[in-house]
């Protein structure tokens, strides 16, 4: 091998050091890295932020009762808004499968680990009974509040009529809905 072949590899090699050097630098001190002062893209209905997840109440029993909004409630809003944010992780259709969550056919009025077959999280299988309007007003709030340590990643929802609204859907979803409160 001839000395200037290695010559013209090492030169390579250094050029492209000094290259990766350069636009390194030039990138550093070129772009500068600035946070926006207020939020671009509000997400309506569930806490996108770690303020809005502070905001929710902490307790179900500081939430308002749900069941004089059952009557207003609109289930037509409310599939709107489980379309918009539940069915990227649950199923709806009466037999359907379990997505990332359990199906939620028939889960108003339901036991609570209704879906024969899905793992839930031991926070959710420790919570015994049926889902009552109450329970999913406050699960639908905060899901980590009502069931701490679910393994659920939903921030919740905030308002309370938009939360009315999706029970009210949640309840069409059965062959004998249960009585309105």
């Amino acid at each position: 091998m001839d000395s200037t072949e290695v010559n013209k590899g090492m030169a390579a090699i250094l050029i492209a050091g000094i290259v990766f050097f350069l636009t390194g630098w030039l990138s550093v001190n070129l772009i500068h890295d600035t946070k926006p002062e207020h939020e671009v893209l509000k997400i309506e209905g569930a806490a996108a932020t770690a303020e809005a997840s502070a905001a929710a109440p902490a307790k179900s029993e500081e939430l308002p009762a749900i069941g004089s909004l059952m009557a207003k409630a609109d289930p037509a809003a409310g599939e709107g808004l489980v379309k918009k944010l539940c069915v990227s992780c649950h199923t709806v259709a009466e037999g359907g499968k379990a997505g990332v969550g359990p199906n939620l056919y028939g889960v108003v009025g339901g036991a609570r680990g209704h879906m024969e077959g899905f793992n839930y999280s031991a926070a959710v299988k420790g919570k015994a009974g049926n889902w009552s309007y109450d329970d999913l007003n406050a699960w639908l709030a905060k899901p980590t509040a009502f069931a701490p340590g679910t393994r659920m990643a939903f921030g919740g929802i905030k308002s309370v009529e938009q939360r009315a609204d999706v029970i009210a859907y949640l309840r069409g979803l059965s062959h004998n809905p249960i009585a309105l409160p």
